[in-house]
């Protein structure tokens, strides 16, 4: 490990993404000098700049600053990117952002949290819960916090709350004393080969948690049960068997509210601001976490109700208004895996039964669209109204045969049609919307706002 205090100059390739950001602007707090790079610009990599790190969008070796000390790239890169190539070559230390999070994080106390969904909200609200309640963490996030309007924050060195990635292995490189396990579907199969050996990955995390710490995973993940000998609790919604779960759940007043039940006691009168009842479950887990760490219930019920979610993961775009039961209501989510769109549309037609519901979905990987197709069409079956916009490739290259058709020719029930993004907007622009969803990890948030303004005035 190397001595991060002497290393003045850094520089990011791929600084875009959301992990890679959260890294830069921890060492832009401590003083380093950051640069980086990334292929497209977005409002997060405006926002860096803005604070104080420059970025530039074009591969460029010319553009690739000589006087670095530590170079930091995401997997997602290619292996033939110049400015990547330049560096390894050139002799500079290069290393992967999970590396050095695990230098970061290497004495410190922290909670990891994993899984193929749930954990960017579980991790979001766990650092929450602990800032809220006056106790010093550091966050490394994997989405942007609503009550604070970014990925990280750091308050005090000594706890470190840290979304563990699964892609290309990155939480193997983690040291947790407590690790959190939402979700082991079968997910970057590019990577793993088989559902068998991602789910191996998920038991050899486990395994890393330090002696006296603790893992805390969702109930039914027997093989972690099974396997795993260090102190261990699961957790549930409304599972009656799990050492932390929901009880009395209801929605009232649009917030759900609920008690979580555990063997040391019951936590009454919780109320959770944001949609969706698997976001009661991560709740849930938060809670466990947040228990663990010696959080009081007053503090617990405080921060739960202040909460106000992950941008884009069940975001209202147009919430629900008060006298207007026939919409429209307009839900923007980062779902991207069959099981995610499931928890997604199910708990969206839940809260708005009586509106006829639309998804405009966009595929996440040439990889993920082939091996999960039959998923996905099963799950954007739950909708009234599917619009399928293009695969959205990311670090991929295109697979012969593989589009949004391949979920298209799967799907049985909803109405369903693949459209570019522009004539989605033009499709959707002119008739009235009851529940909209948009959901996807690619680009699909570009349609977010002129989608906003369309429906805002053909739906007053």
């Amino acid at each position: 490990m190397h001595d991060l205090a002497k290393i003045e100059r850094l520089y990011f390739i791929g600084i875009g993404g959301i992990g890679m950001s959260a890294l830069a602007r921890y060492f832009k707090g401590q003083g380093k000098y950051v640069s980086g790079y990334d292929r497209n610009e977005t409002e997060l990599t405006r926002q860096l700049v803005r604070e104080g790190i420059p970025i530039h969008y074009t591969d460029s070796i010319a553009q690739a600053p000589k006087d670095t000390q530590l170079v930091v790239y995401t997997p997602a890169i290619p292996e033939d990117h110049q400015e990547l190539t330049f560096y390894r070559l050139g002799g500079y230390e290069v290393q992967k952002r999970s590396e050095v999070l695990g230098w970061i994080t290497r004495s410190s106390f922290n909670v990891c949290v994993g899984g193929t969904h749930g954990k960017t909200t579980v991790s979001t609200l766990i650092a929450h819960l602990l800032r809220a309640s006056g106790r010093a963490a550091t966050a490394f996030l994997g989405g942007i916090s609503v009550n604070y309007q970014s990925n990280f924050w750091s308050d005090g060195p000594d706890l470190c709350v840290v979304e563990a990635d699964e892609y290309d292995r990155s939480f193997l490189r983690l040291n947790p004393d407590i690790a959190v396990i939402t979700a082991m579907d079968a997910d970057h199969l590019d990577i793993y080969g088989t559902e068998e050996s991602l789910r191996q990955a998920y038991v050899d995390f486990a395994l890393r948690v330090k002696p006296g710490g603790m893992l805390i995973y969702k109930s039914g993940l027997e093989v972690l049960r099974k396997s795993v000998g260090s102190k261990k609790a699961d957790y549930g919604l409304m599972d009656q068997n799990a050492d932390w779960h929901a009880a009395e759940v209801r929605i009232e007043e649009g917030s759900y509210r609920f008690d979580v039940v555990a063997k040391e006691g019951t936590l009454r009168g919780l109320s959770l601001g944001i949609g969706g009842m698997h976001n009661v479950e991560n709740a849930v887990a938060a809670i466990a976490v947040a228990r663990q760490l010696g959080l009081q219930e007053k503090q617990i019920k405080e921060a739960i109700g202040s909460f106000r979610g992950v941008r884009r993961r069940f975001e209202y775009i147009i919430a629900p208004g008060k006298g207007k039961p026939e919409g429209p209501v307009f839900i923007d989510d980062y779902a991207h895996h069959p099981e995610e769109l499931r928890a997604l549309i199910s708990s969206a037609r839940s809260l708005f039964p009586g509106l006829p519901c639309t998804v405009v979905f966009q595929p996440h990987l040439y990889s993920r669209t082939r091996d999960l197709a039959a998923g996905f069409a099963e799950s954007l079956d739950l909708a009234d109204e599917v619009i399928l916009l293009p695969v959205y490739p990311a670090r991929e290259l295109a697979i012969p045969g593989v589009s949004s058709e391949l979920i298209l020719k799967r799907m049985k029930r909803a109405r369903v049609v693949c459209l570019g993004k522009e004539d989605a907007i033009d499709e959707l622009g002119n008739r009235k919307i009851g529940l909209l969803i948009t959901a996807g990890a690619g680009d699909i948030d570009a349609l977010v706002e002129p989608l906003r303004q369309n429906l805002e005035r053909t739906n007053p």
